[in-house]
């Protein structure tokens, strides 16, 4: 016998309950999300709203797209303040030379010993490439190729042209298409032609503003390795506009065809293995007479291996964080260090004071330098250990490990060196690979001595002096003009 009459009746009520609550979150989700499916129809309104213009599918002057876009245009102006700057960055264009000498012997007999400054940013890239030292009569038509959106366009001239439906061409599809004729010309044959900086349309399609690939070689990277760089997703897309120009890169064949050393991976290690299976070699040392790598500037290459990429925080989070103006949110289009904007690009997640934020990041920084600082000089010696071993009579032989070892050690340091950041995208991966850099300048320096032992010679070497720019500069024309000073006590 039931002894709580009511207890069924209570069950029944509460079951009715829950099931009207139920009914009740139903619907407000519904209702939610028809209004998100109203605010993304509102959203698409208010962006049309905001085309007072029509931009042409080339338009490559930044100030044209300014009509509808104000805000990204007036930040992407203070670009122009060359002044700026932080502890290892900025826009202010330091002199590595001057800063660090031995980088006049690193790359001695290189473009690079003549002039290396920091980059001032996207508004002086024209300007800069045109005036650097380390152009000549030589330098091919590719070094224009990160430099203006004018190139992409010109490659895309030249693609139509041999394409049988040319007008329903994307600018990728033709650019990829024209690519190599545009490569094949010199660097004068454009000056003065290019003469509008990176803009707009190396990142946005005009018509949508949204992100899309232009340029050739990231492309083809991705397809060499089975890939389609259109698949990937918006926030993959705000880091990869950025990888199509903040990559290692090099000139393939006569043609000079740019392209990324990405077939066997991105670390180092993955990057000369594919360079040595075809001897490619950026220039022959003039100290150590060895076939050299140059690195460029592998951004993407060590952002990949860092925390802010597994947490999938792209280069846009921090270097173009979201600001709001009078209730407009938009990217900031003043492309800087994010110690420069501390509020805006860290604090987004990091929540801590600026000073420490700042104080933390130069910390690590400062740890990558001393790392850097150790291989540079290792690697420097190296390369005048070699010279003391070729001044002595060693053979080919003998010298062939030793031109590995150095060519090895310099193309490691050069991975971090030439690295936006002082190693801050990946602070362990950086550290992981000056030590290695150090260790195999120290164990060529250490073979080069056996070397000098068999042929009778124990006596340190003299190195050269190349305390400054100045010093090491005139110390290394010796070199190239084959009247090198002698290394050997006699």
């Amino acid at each position: 016998m039931n002894e709580n009459p009511t207890s069924d009746s209570g069950r029944t009520w509460i079951g009715w309950a829950l099931f009207a609550i139920g009914l009740i979150a139903v619907f407000g989700l519904g209702i939610m999300f028809a209004s998100i499916m109203d605010r993304r129809g509102e959203s698409r309104d208010s962006y049309a709203a905001t085309q007072r213009v029509e931009i042409d599918a080339l338009e490559i002057d930044p100030s044209k797209w300014a009509t509808n876009w104000p805000r990204e245009y007036g930040s992407y102006r203070e670009m122009t303040d060359d002044t700026t700057h932080t502890k290892y960055g900025g826009a202010f264009p330091r002199d590595y030379l001057e800063e660090t000498p031995a980088n006049v012997v690193l790359f001695a007999g290189y473009g690079f010993s003549k002039e290396y400054r920091q980059a001032r940013g996207h508004v002086y890239t024209v300007e800069d490439v045109t005036t650097t030292k380390r152009n000549s009569s030589t330098t091919p038509a590719t070094c224009w190729t990160c430099k203006s959106g004018i190139v992409v366009v010109k490659m895309a001239e030249y693609g139509r042209k041999r394409m049988p439906d040319a007008e329903r061409a994307s600018l990728q599809e033709a650019a990829l298409a024209g690519a190599g004729d545009f490569y094949a010309n010199k660097f004068d044959d454009f000056r003065g032609k290019i003469d509008h900086p990176i803009g707009c349309l190396d990142c946005h399609d005009p018509g949508t503003m949204t992100l899309r690939i232009a340029r050739p070689a990231i492309v083809e990277a991705f397809q060499r390795q089975g890939k389609d760089i259109n698949d990937v997703s918006h926030q993959e897309m705000r880091t990869l506009v950025c990888a199509q120009c903040h990559v290692e890169y090099y000139f393939k064949g006569e043609g000079k065809y740019l392209t990324f050393p990405w077939d066997e991976g991105t670390t180092p290690e993955a990057m000369e293995s594919y360079y040595d299976k075809f001897d490619f070699a950026d220039w022959t040392h003039a100290i150590s007479k060895t076939p050299m790598l140059k690195m460029q500037h592998p951004d993407y290459e060590v952002y990949t291996t860092g925390i802010h990429a597994y947490r999938n925080v792209a280069c846009a989070d921090c270097h173009m964080p979201y600001k709001t103006e009078c209730g407009v949110k938009y990217s900031d289009h003043h492309l800087q260090s994010p110690l420069l904007n501390i509020e805006n690009s860290c604090q987004v997640c990091h929540r801590w004071g600026e000073d420490e934020i700042r104080l933390r990041v130069e910390g690590i920084q400062d740890k990558v330098r001393e790392g850097r600082s150790r291989a540079e000089r290792a690697v420097a010696l190296a390369h005048f250990d070699i010279a003391a071993c070729i001044e002595i009579g060693a053979s080919g032989a003998e010298l062939e490990p030793l031109r590995k070892l150095v060519r090895q050690a310099q193309m490691r340091w050069d991975y971090v060196a030439a690295n936006n950041g002082m190693g801050f995208h990946s602070p362990a991966e950086c550290l992981r690979i000056l030590n290695a850099s150090v260790e195999l300048a120290q164990e060529c320096r250490i073979e080069s001595a056996r070397v000098l032992a068999a042929h009778g010679y124990a006596k340190p070497v003299r190195y050269p002096e190349f305390g400054s720019k100045e010093a090491a500069q005139t110390m290394i024309a010796q070199f190239v003009n084959d009247s090198p000073p002698s290394l050997l006590a006699r």
